[in-house]
């Protein structure tokens, strides 16, 4: 049996996909909708309150296209928080007007296949910041989720750890010369969702999205062994402009 990659897990994180029912919405009188906006603006201060006192992160983008209206991506510590959040959520009067077009569980995670140095890793002040992120604020989202290959051919899962190791670090360099660019948040999702991972990717120039999405195509990695989900891509919302949004 050849050596599975030890992992580090940290915040869960669900991806909550959202249209907004504009027929209901205009149908409904101003009363009706103003507070329906006043229950969204107290959950989006409650969940800037979390993220304040670092309990878990959250950031809502608008989406472009056909897939959705927004998300919410939601980091909290366990399962539980997740699932109460969403619920609480699903009993406001705004989220009457909204369907679910798609959502993603998975876990903040990160790999021994770039691993370096001695003692606890969850010690280390940077990796914990990297195990319970502060999600960015950036202009622009872009989530997709994959896998590595099983084909007989080419099983990702058949290679010894060595060639992983060696192409991990390959294609991990291609990353690192989007540093600065593009802040990358890789969460696992074996056993938690139908893909193995899911990817999201910040960055206040939309066009670094294809880019490096597009470079990374030809690292042996994704060229031999990627396979992708559908890619959603969104601006960011904060209040003020998810307030304008929903304006008739």
């Amino acid at each position: 049996m050849n050596e599975a990659a030890l992992t580090l897990e940290g915040w869960y994180a669900l991806h909550d996909f959202r249209s907004i029912n504009w027929t209901a919405w205009k149908a409904a009188d101003d009363e009706e909708r103003a507070g329906a906006l006043e229950e969204l603006h107290n959950f989006l201060q409650e969940w800037n309150l979390a993220e304040q006192d670092k309990t878990g992160s959250t950031a809502v983008y608008s989406i472009v296209g056909q897939k959705a209206d927004f998300v919410f991506m939601h980091l909290r510590e366990s399962l539980e928080e997740l699932n109460a959040l969403e619920n609480e959520f699903n009993k406001t009067t705004f989220a009457q007007y909204t369907t679910k077009t798609y959502s993603y569980v998975s876990i903040v995670e990160l790999s021994n296949y770039m691993a370096s140095g001695d003692g606890d890793p969850k010690a280390n002040p940077e990796v914990m910041a990297r195990l319970q992120p502060i999600l960015p604020k950036s202009k622009y989202i872009c989530f997709y989720p994959m896998n590595k290959k099983r084909d007989l051919s080419d099983n990702w899962y058949m290679l010894s750890m060595e060639e992983r190791r060696g192409m991990m670090r390959s294609h991990g360099m291609i990353g690192r010369g989007y540093a600065g660019k593009v802040k990358q948040i890789i969460t696992g999702s074996v056993g938690l969702d139908d893909w193995e991972w899911g990817v999201t990717l910040f960055s206040d120039d939309a066009l670094h999205f294809k880019k490096l999405v597009y470079e990374m195509r030809f690292d042996e990695v994704s060229a031999r062994f990627g396979e992708f989900g559908s890619f959603y891509v969104g601006n960011l919302l904060n209040e003020q402009l998810f307030e304008e949004m929903l304006k008739l």
